[in-house]
């Protein structure tokens, strides 16, 4: 049990220092789409930097969440502190949203959304063709599964029988017009994807030890299934006055406003 807890403790710093670093690069570059990428920060945490082998491949198809990607790959040592600082600025290898071929935990350009899953789909299925070991994981936000594109890639995945595919959906209920229920529904359900034969999983979003544990097991689940996570999460996670509000997905902060959210985050993850 201590070991346990001592294991929760250690992502919960990691997570809060996850945090002040995406604060730290949309404040520096006056920039939006901050909340989402707080909602999404666990989920990267467990798929991307504790269960994503070399023979794996990774996806962010929310590209929005673009800096919580950026700290992500920073953590593991694939982008360096100098290059972490160009986010944003000219000629930087570091957009708003992922772009390829600069980075090689950044294989794709992810900025229209609602293609990230046909190209992890894609994957698996090359994965399987030439018998390699590999898991492909995509990261979507739930706003993402009203695209027509998703449904395309889903079935095709049911079809070739993709269970080396892992789908996590950051469902954090907002998308860039207001919440998806009003927008064209909620099609992040379980029923949902159970019904069109995915492998279905629900899971708090904010819990990278579960996710762990629940991802390391879907890894080795041969069923021919392909997986889906849907993790229940909160956009702009950590900062009080972002929690659950729309206009952060769009808004910078201010320096009081900047402040306030380095101390909910500290007073949260790392006090």
């Amino acid at each position: 049990m201590v070991e346990t807890q001592a294991i929760i403790n250690d992502y919960k710093r990691l997570s809060g220092e996850l945090r002040l670093k995406v604060l730290s690069l949309y404040k520096k570059a006056n920039a939006g789409h901050i909340g989402c990428s707080l909602s999404c920060i666990d989920l990267l945490i467990a798929a991307l930097i504790q269960q994503k082998r070399p023979q794996d491949s990774f996806l962010l198809s929310k590209g929005h969440a673009a800096a919580a990607l950026y700290v992500s790959l920073n953590y593991l040592g694939e982008i360096s502190d100098e290059v972490l600082e160009t986010f944003y600025q000219d000629g930087t290898t570091l957009p708003a949203h992922p772009a390829p071929n600069q980075h090689v935990g950044i294989p794709f350009a992810t900025g229209s959304l609602g293609h990230g899953l046909p190209i992890a789909t894609g994957i698996a299925h090359a994965n399987k063709l030439s018998e390699e070991d590999g898991i492909s994981f995509v990261l979507m936000s739930d706003g993402e599964t009203n695209e027509g594109t998703t449904w395309e890639a889903a079935h095709y995945a049911i079809q070739n029988r993709l269970d080396n595919l892992i789908v996590l959906i950051d469902k954090n209920g907002l998308q860039g017009f207001g919440n998806t229920t009003d927008v064209l529904g909620d099609t992040a359900t379980a029923s949902k994807w159970r019904t069109i034969g995915f492998d279905v999983f629900e899971a708090e979003g904010h819990n990278p030890a579960e996710l762990v544990e629940l991802i390391d097991t879907l890894k080795s689940r041969n069923n021919g299934l392909p997986k889906v996570i849907i993790a229940h999460t909160v956009k702009g996670k950590g900062v009080s006055y972002m929690e659950n509000r729309m206009e952060w997905h769009y808004l910078p902060m201010s320096d009081d406003q900047y402040e306030t959210a380095k101390t909910d985050v500290v007073n949260m993850y790392l006090s």
